[in-house]
């Protein structure tokens, strides 16, 4: 290492250990031992310009170990992309630009949101998808556009996650060779050393996964870390582990401990490490003008990486018009509206026109799954060029396989249906970062395996970022499966979610409503839940699904005597009751509530105008659980839900044995008014 690098390499490190020490909080043993591969990458191996954070055709960097966030932040500070000294002093702080672990949109710079071990290696193989379909759809001999690398640095933690092999062995069998992992190993956990559970060969394991592997024995050699990434680039035929041995806390007295990983040094120990680093200074947050005029110059000849392929990109558009407007319609967020708005028939939907006159949908009763597929084929596949999407190995029961435009492979990046394998958990990051990248895409599985997405919708929500999630079999209607297989309590799993959608739509012209609000959604992400039993069009069915919940069936009087709620399957269920309920003269008025979420952020006008509170009468009916329900039931009201697992059976059956009737709802209802 040159005097100039370490002297920058030592910069990151002194910085960081700053920081969290000022916090008295935070995580300096990977800073310390992995400024060196994260310099080298930054400073030589990554295309990057800290003038224009959002440059297209940027190499991505996620630090998946985002604990190790104030290596993160010093890099952003002493590249130039905005980060100051005053905002590392306020590392860990409320409202500062450098919290405890990175945040995607909060700090410039920042490609994903990290922290949840081995989900930034979910999201960088994503970008490493996006960027192998955008590549293969739109470059022309001598015009690489599209042509840039995803790097993800992780360590020990992340090379344990379950997460990590899912999203991997994918990325091997589809020769992401644009994939470069970056393992920070130092063989320390928070426990110890990670021979206390964790002894495999990691260089075998990726190996038999199609990786290319290359070691480099000693963390602080950033010319043989450079080699080695160089050689990974080289590999054209396959995505590339680098492995980095490193200590743990290095130049530290705490070098090489558990006690590193995530507690500050301390005073006397910093003072100790800047003396083993010969720093000039021991007053916090200092770093020589010479590494900063280094950086300086770092920066300039990043730019011109950016300046020469605008120059490129320009010959591209008068060469090739058409395939650059196309390029830039895939990875425009706002095209979905532009496009559904100009094309006509969502305006339709706007006006209240119902599915059998705007899509030709003519079918007396489907299930929504079927009326989901049915929608992408016929219109969204075609009207958004850049949507991409598919299932965890459940494409004919989920219906999200889109017919005519092609299989992504590693024969084939052009392919819009994604084939994620049953990898569900890794299948929900490999979505974000594709998201992230800025394509439209959509992932599939059965709604009882939310369960393995969650965590990645949860991060999604965190980014505020549209992914959307099509989950189908959505109850006990899922029948003779069992209660394996029936979503019971998901529901309010992702109805508790900040900053998501979740719909339940009770009909075909709720499920147009629910994918138009997925598709034009640009800051939340969106669940679509729906049917694999037959539902009939609901006659009062509109445009007004939109808001989350609306009336489908109302009282003859202006004040009811009741109010039944429901989603998806139970609405028609709740109707028919309302008509069992009119003949022993109770005028019951029906809300179908397919995204509760979006009836939350509604004017309160609205909210009772559809719930008014002079109505105690409510009753909430659900084949799930019943928690969430409770907002508008209120403590006179009732329930008729899940209050336990499923069963195995047909589901008519079950429906039945479980007091989904409208003979049930209605007595339910009787015993309501009566209080």
């Amino acid at each position: 290492m040159s005097k100039i690098d370490e002297l920058a390499v030592n910069s990151i490190r002194v910085l960081a250990v700053d920081a969290i020490q000022k916090a008295n909080s935070g995580h300096p043993g990977l800073p310390l031992g992995a400024a060196p591969a994260a310099y080298e990458i930054w400073a030589h191996q990554m295309k990057h310009n800290p003038k224009n954070p959002d440059w297209a055709n940027r190499d991505r960097f996620i630090l998946s170990g985002g604990h190790g966030s104030a290596m993160l932040y010093s890099l952003l500070h002493l590249f130039g992309y905005g980060l100051t000294v005053e905002d590392l002093k306020q590392f860990r702080q409320i409202g500062s630009l450098t919290p405890g672990h990175p945040e995607y949109r909060h700090t410039k710079g920042i490609e994903a949101t990290t922290g949840p071990l081995g989900a930034g290696m979910g999201m960088a193989v994503g970008m490493a998808m996006a960027e192998a379909h955008l590549a293969a759809r739109f470059n022309k001999e001598g015009y690489p556009v599209v042509d840039h690398h995803t790097f993800v640095l992780g360590g020990d933690g992340c090379m344990q996650e379950g997460i990590t092999y899912e999203a991997m062995s994918l990325a091997g069998t589809l020769k992401l060779n644009k994939l470069i992992v970056i393992y920070d190993s130092n063989k320390i956990s928070i426990e110890g050393d990670t021979d206390i559970a964790f002894t495999e060969n990691v260089a075998k394991r990726f190996e038999a996964m199609g990786f290319g592997v290359f070691v480099v024995e000693e963390g602080n050699d950033t010319e043989a870390i450079g080699k080695a990434i160089a050689a990974a680039k080289a590999d054209t035929e396959k995505p590339s582990l680098v492995i980095v041995k490193t200590v743990i806390g290095y130049g530290t007295p705490k070098a090489g401990t558990a006690s590193v990983h995530g507690s500050p040094v301390g005073a006397e120990g910093i003072e100790v490490m800047k003396d083993n680093f010969g720093w000039p200074s021991k007053e916090p947050f200092f770093v020589p003008d010479e590494a900063y005029a280094h950086y300086a110059e770092l920066q300039k000849k990043l730019a011109e990486d950016e300046e020469k392929w605008n120059a490129l990109y320009e010959e591209y558009k008068a060469k090739f018009p058409e395939d650059a407007r196309e390029l830039t319609v895939c990875t425009d967020p706002s095209f979905a509206e532009k496009a559904l708005e100009d094309e006509g028939y969502w305006t339709d939907l706007v006006n209240d026109l119902k599915p059998a006159k705007v899509l030709d949908y003519s079918k007396d009763a489907d299930a929504t799954r079927n009326v989901s597929g049915w929608v992408l084929n016929k219109k969204l596949k075609v009207l958004l060029p850049g949507l991409i999407g598919g299932s965890a190995d459940l494409a004919p029961s989920n219906m999200t396989y889109m017919s005519g435009i092609g299989d992504y492979s590693a024969a084939d990046y052009t392919g819009r249906n994604l084939h994620f394998g049953i990898r569900e958990f890794a299948m929900s990051a490999i979505t974000n970062g594709m998201v992230l990248h800025g394509l439209k895409t959509f992932c599939a599985t059965f709604f009882v395996f939310s369960d393995y997405v969650k965590p990645m919708a949860r991060l999604a929500a965190l980014m505020q970022i549209p992914t959307i999630y099509v989950l189908t079999h959505d109850s006990i209607g899922v029948g003779e499966d069992g209660p394996t297989h029936e979503p019971i309590e998901q529901l309010a799993m992702l109805r508790s979610l900040p900053n998501f959608h979740c719909f339940r739509p009770a009909d075909a012209t709720e499920t147009l409503a629910a994918w138009y609000s997925a598709v034009t959604s640009k800051n939340t992400p969106t669940a679509l839940v729906l049917t694999r039993q037959n539902l009939a069009p609901l006659a009062g069915s509109s445009k007004e699904a939109l808001k989350g919940a609306y009336i489908v069936a109302d009282a003859n009087k202006e004040t009811p005597d009741a109010i039944l709620m429901a989603s998806g399957s139970e609405v028609d269920l709740c109707v028919k009751a309302k008509e069992k309920l009119a003949e022993e003269g109770i005028d019951a008025r029906v809300v179908s509530v397919p995204c509760m979420d979006i009836f939350e952020e509604q004017s309160d006008e609205y909210k009772e105008k559809i719930l008014p509170s002079k109505v105690r009468a409510r009753v909430a009916v659900e084949a799930a659980c019943d928690f969430g329900w409770g907002k508008y039931v209120g403590l006179d009201g009732a329930y008729v839900t899940m209050k336990g697992f499923g069963a195995s059976g047909p589901n008519k059956l079950l429906f039945e044995k479980y007091g989904f009737t409208a003979e049930n709802v209605a007595q339910t209802v009787k015993k309501v008014v009566s209080k």
